[in-house]
Parts: C-alpha cells; sequence; structure tokens
C-alpha cells in the first residue's frame, strides 16, 4: 500500500472537524508513549516483547501521522520521501 492510499483511506475514519490537529497530535504522543512503554517493559523488566501488540500500536502511531498529514494538506508520501532525502545526507555511506 502507497503512503497516500493509506492516508485517504485511514481519514474515512477520522470523526469530528473541531480541534482535529491537537486530538491528533495527543493521540500520537499517547499511541507513541504506548510503543515507549512496550519497548521499556521488554528492554529494562524482562518482558517478552509482544509483536502483536507492538504492530498494533505502531499501526495506530502511523493513523496519527498520515491524519496531521492530511490536515496540514501534506501528501503523506511527501513525508516519506522527504525523510529518505534527509537520511541519504545524514548517512550518504549508507545509500551507495
Amino acid at each position: 500500500m502507497e503512503f497516500n492510499e493509506y492516508q485517504r483511506t485511514a481519514n474515512k475514519t477520522l470523526f469530528g472537524n473541531e480541534q482535529v490537529l491537537t486530538n491528533c497530535a495527543l493521540g500520537l504522543a499517547g499511541e507513541s508513549g504506548q510503543v515507549v512503554n512496550l519497548v521499556k517493559n521488554y528492554t529494562f523488566r524482562g518482558a517478552d516483547l509482544d509483536k502483536e501488540q507492538l504492530t498494533k500500536e505502531m499501526g495506530d502511531v502511523l493513523w496519527y501521522l498520515s491524519q496531521v498529514a492530511e490536515w496540514a494538506d501534506i501528501p503523506f508520501d511527501e513525508v516519506a520521501k522527504q525523510n529518505i532525502a534527509t537520511l541519504e545526507k545524514r548517512y550518504p555511506g549508507n545509500f551507495k
């Protein structure tokens, strides 16, 4: 699935039109915290890494990121392309 397709499809589940950006940013922070908590428990508490739960939480992070981009009228493909361009500049030896 392409990022823009994901963005459009995910947007079908965005409800409400009041303070959308704030809601999505706060949701992103919350879901990112869930990812961090899973990794923390794995790293420091000896818990098994629950890959199914990690995948779910990462999907939630992806949803919120895509909706921040949608709200700002930024194609999600462009976010990915610009990030790779940044990584190529930062780590040029890794892209030969």
